[in-house]
């Protein structure tokens, strides 16, 4: 039985459901003359619309507004979808049994709104998350660690784990000393794995089927103790 962790937040892009973002971000850049460096892809992945259109104009140097680039990008990711459809990842419901098994409270969270993300890709499986907030839409305020822990749900940061692909979510999580297990992107073009390991991160798994009791039972005694991040 866990003694601290109430609420584990997970990441739906890259998590529960496929990516289809950094193969598009790695594309886009390439396509219109930068180069695909871990700077850029910490500048864009992950970040407000508006900023990721901005700093991806900046990498391309290009003659465009920050709308006018995050709107050539979603064309370009909606020809990406048409070879490379959005899919619930295997092991999802598997991840989502262990959770309720645990008696924790679920909720997911993207940078799209709950139509496009949730109900449409996830409301089979709707059952499993919170009732009152299955979804949080964090694309206003990334990563949105702070706002979900605090503001959404009013726990304390040590009852909280993320699971997120993405480290700028696990650097935030380090500073506020929440859980946190990584799926670090492993694309040829990410650069998460590497950047995961020097922000700390203790717990990293290659298959979100491999988020089973006991490891949640690991992270929940390290949270009481206090160890949870490697670099404390």
């Amino acid at each position: 039985m866990l003694q601290q962790i109430r609420l584990v937040a997970l990441d739906t892009d890259g998590v529960l459901i496929n990516d289809t973002y950094s193969p598009v971000i790695e594309r886009f850049v390439t396509m219109h003359g930068g180069t695909y460096t871990a700077e850029v892809e910490r500048s864009v992945w992950g970040s407000p619309q508006l900023a990721a259109g901005q700093n991806m104009a900046l990498a391309c140097r290009l003659p465009w507004t920050a709308r006018e680039t995050i709107d050539a990008f979603f064309r370009e990711r909606d020809a990406y979808l048409q070879d490379h459809p959005v899919e619930v990842l295997d092991g999802a419901e598997q991840l989502l049994n262990t959770l309720r098994e645990a008696g924790v409270r679920v909720v997911c969270y993207g940078g799209r709104n709950r139509e496009y993300t949730f109900d449409r890709h996830l409301g089979h499986l709707a059952r499993y998350f919170d009732a009152e907030i299955p979804y949080v839409d964090v694309n206003g305020f990334r990563p949105g660690t702070k706002e979900i822990v605090r503001e959404i749900f009013d726990y304390r940061f040590d009852e909280c784990v993320f699971v997120d692909d993405i480290n700028r979510v696990a650097e935030v999580a380090n500073a506020l000393d929440t859980g946190f297990i990584g799926v670090p992107a492993s694309m040829p073009h990410n650069f998460q794995r590497p950047e995961m390991e020097a922000t700390g991160v203790r717990h990293m798994v290659d298959d979100i089927r491999q988020i089973d009791g006991e490891l949640l039972a690991t992270i929940d005694k390290e949270l009481v103790a206090g160890t949870h991040w490697s670099d404390r």
